[in-house]
């Protein structure tokens, strides 16, 4: 049996494995999906065992799992693609006999009314369906969501968004590495749900002013509506579509879908959750 992470060359995948080595898996233990293995070649220098496939090209799966495996699906970056790409990984780990499959989804679930929730909801019907033993990972908003986009943000002293007042309960990415370790490497995880986010909501103006405070510099939070936000962000180089989810979703932050905190974060990963500031140091080292 090994314990099998999918898109193990991004930036989850990345902190998933090295928590799995620093938490004492053997790394002959451990199995790597990516698709470019030079881009894995850290990992096989670490003892981690590659297995190369496509999540976009089915056919390359057949073979990746096998009987036993703990597999962890992290969703695909390709918003519009995934439910399709899911599909075959859950069809490979099903025909493979795997012994589990966790998937990190949304926040909310199927409460998640926002669009960039819809490919999240239905992979988790297709698992369900499926009949695997799985674990729902339903990751709330990442710290670096927002810490990673700081230069335009010192730039201009302004955050720009059409979330409101809405509150958001992010974590940083490590801690949903460090929950994913602790459902692959523990004990009666078995067809769970885990609703994760951080400890914290905090408002846009609250980040605002935290990263003036650690940068020096003067920053404030300006509401813009819907419509000036789809244009600033197209206006930065984003595809209109994308745009239009990211409008969504800062809807969805008003509507304070992404501020709930029930704890399962914390408590599956032992300790409480990275705060916002931390992440805004590190951001500005």
């Amino acid at each position: 049996m090994s314990l099998v992470i999918t898109g193990a060359t991004g930036h989850l995948g990345r902190l998933v494995i090295a928590g799995l080595l620093d938490a004492g898996v053997p790394a002959a233990e451990i199995a790597a999906v990516v698709r470019d293995k030079e881009k894995a070649a850290p990992l096989a220098a670490r003892g981690v065992e590659l297995r190369v496939a496509d999540y976009s090209a089915p056919e390359t799966l057949d073979g990746v799992f096998r009987a036993g495996d703990k597999v962890l699906l992290i969703s695909g970056s390709e918003v519009g693609q995934r439910v399709p790409q899911h599909r075959a990984v859950i069809d490979a780990a099903r025909a493979a006999g795997v012994r589990s499959l966790a998937y990190t989804g949304v926040l909310g679930g199927p409460d998640a009314d926002f669009a960039l929730a819809d490919e999240h909801k239905a992979t988790e019907r297709a698992i369900l369906d499926s009949g695997l033993t799985y674990t729902f990972l339903r990751n709330g908003w990442y710290h670096e969501n927002y810490t990673e986009q700081l230069a335009p943000v010192l730039e201009h002293g302004a955050v720009l968004a059409s979330a409101g007042e809405g509150r958001v309960a992010s974590a940083a990415r490590a801690d949903y590495a460090a929950a994913a370790v602790a459902v692959l490497t523990g004990e009666g995880h078995e067809n769970a749900v885990y609703e994760l986010s951080g400890d914290v909501a905090w408002t846009l103006a609250e980040y605002a002013a935290e990263v003036a405070k650690q940068s020096g510099r003067p920053v404030v939070y300006r509401p813009v509506t819907p419509e000036q936000n789809r244009e600033i962000l197209v206006g930065a180089g984003l595809p209109a579509p994308f745009a239009d989810i990211l409008v969504d979703v800062d809807a969805a932050i008003e509507r304070g879908l992404l501020a709930r905190r029930g704890g399962d974060l914390a408590r599956l990963i032992g300790r409480p959750t990275t705060p916002l500031a931390d992440a805004v140091a590190a951001a500005l080292k």
